[in-house]
């Protein structure tokens, strides 16, 4: 019998299971796919929102602030890259300035520190790139930036550490009352929770049904990206909003924490939960729509790939973190899209505190708060690289020469908690294939180590979820 079960191994999920490991509970999180950060949270603009476009009052005000002012302790403490770059949104005529006005408003009332509206040649004097159309902006300071893969991995590793139990590759297929608790019962095992915590992104009306009358309903809201070579980043410094609409937040560009630089997201609700297909006519629309926030777009060639993720848009656009109604100890956490990535760090809490008083459990005395991430040896200073080289050869042996990740970074992915089993479970911990030549040149050699660490053939080895064989 477990404390808690968690659906869902999110950033959402991560983030409540790391909360819980501070107390003395047996937390289990089941995940359909095959590792962590596989649905929404891969694949997304990794923007650590301010919280001027909440609505005042919702919880998505309420946690934005929050989390965005958590989020640079939080990267300290597990390991994980964040910059506060900060943000603009354009105005390109004065039919827009209203809606900008009443952004600045929702900010004020939402916390936001240091905001203002600047003209057009004040915010070119900081992004000489911006349109030359560009009459005014909203120049928010308190905007970041962060990889998201980094946060939820780092996330999850922390409370698999203080003793969470991850179960990967176990879809839910019913959840059932019995006996005064739950049983999740997955496409592996049956499991028992006293509370169980419905984290499962686009499918998390489908878990909801599984316990509750009450209706929910999750559109799966697909949003395509463009993401251009390291040669672009240095295009703009901020991250550039244009005016939102009904549908999300508009296309933006900016620089990644990494160096890319990122385009999209289009905005398009789909039937399909698994929709996580580019179009043609999605690219072509997140380029040309970018294009009027810069005076001059990337050439086409320094794109290196495209991609696209499903935000889980509920009917009411917010967030539902609460108890069902008609199913007591079943905590929804659901339609956590768009500020979800930057309201990590303090959902966990927020949840926490729906569920403490009903278990009471005594703090973990030897709860293990700081997280090591893998040493990047193209990040090191020339002294500590030297040194970690003498330490073990292997970090002088590079696998992936685009992004320079060694032999030692992917053997660390392999081995560390929760370790790499895929070979996109080793990209999104190390960048091995994230680079200019998109893993043309090091997939063998990255296939051979899965292979050799992970005692499996060849044949075997996942490009990333089940029967994605890459042999």
């Amino acid at each position: 019998m477990y404390d808690v079960c968690i659906i869902g191994a999110g950033v959402t999920g991560s983030s409540i299971a790391r909360e819980l490991s501070k107390y003395e509970l047996k937390t289990i999180v089941v995940e359909r796919c095959v590792d962590v950060c596989e649905g929404t949270s891969k694949a997304n603009s990794g923007i650590v929102h301010a919280g001027f476009d909440a609505v005042p009052g919702s919880l998505k005000a309420q946690l934005n602030r929050a989390g965005n002012e958590r989020m640079e302790a939080l990267s300290r403490e597990l390991d994980f890259s964040f910059k506060r770059n900060g943000s603009m949104v354009i105005c390109e005529d004065e039919s827009g300035l209203p809606t900008l006005e009443k952004l600045l408003e929702n900010g004020k009332k939402n916390g936001v520190r240091d905001m203002k509206i600047i003209s057009g040649d004040e915010a070119r004097a900081k992004e000489p790139n911006l349109s030359k159309k560009v009459i005014a902006v909203l120049d928010v300071p308190m905007g970041g930036i962060v990889c998201p893969f980094e946060l939820t991995i780092a996330l999850a590793e922390n409370a698999c550490v203080n003793g969470v139990e991850f179960a990967f590759d176990n879809e839910v297929k019913d959840v059932k009352r019995s006996n005064g608790c739950y049983k999740v019962i997955t496409s592996k095992r049956e499991i028992e929770a006293k509370i169980v915590i419905n984290a499962a992104g686009v499918y998390a009306d489908r878990i909801h049904s599984m316990v509750s009358m009450t209706a929910m309903h999750i559109t799966a809201r697909r949003g395509q990206y463009c993401l251009y070579d390291k040669q672009m980043g240095r295009m703009v410094e901020r991250t550039i909003f244009q005016l939102p609409s009904k549908l999300g937040k508009g296309v933006l560009f900016t620089p990644t924490v990494h160096g890319n630089l990122l385009v999209g997201p289009t905005a398009e609700d789909i039937d399909d939960k698994e929709g996580t297909n580019t179009t043609a006519a999605g690219m072509d629309y997140a380029r040309m729509k970018a294009a009027e926030s810069v005076e001059m777009m990337p050439p086409g060639r320094m794109m290196i790939t495209s991609f696209s993720g499903l935000r889980a848009h509920e009917d009411n656009d917010d967030f539902i973190i609460k108890e069902a109604e008609d199913a007591e100890n079943f905590i929804d956490v659901a339609g956590i899209e768009s500020p979800g990535l930057s309201c990590a760090p303090v959902i966990g809490e927020y949840v926490a505190d729906l569920i403490l008083p009903k278990l009471n459990p005594p703090k973990k005395a030897g709860f293990v708060a700081k997280r090591e991430g893998i040493k990047h040896i193209n990040m090191l200073p020339v002294e500590e690289r030297e040194k970690l080289i003498k330490e073990n050869p292997a970090y002088s042996v590079i696998v992936c020469r685009c992004e320079m990740v060694t032999e030692g970074e992917i053997l660390d992915a392999i081995h560390r908690p929760l370790g790499a089993k895929t070979l996109d479970g080793i990209k999104r911990r190390t960048r091995a294939g994230m680079g200019r030549c998109q893993a043309g040149f090091c997939t063998p050699r990255t296939m051979e180590l899965i292979s050799k660490e992970l005692g499996i053939p060849m044949d075997e080895i996942l490009k990333s979820g089940r029967d994605s064989h890459v042999l």
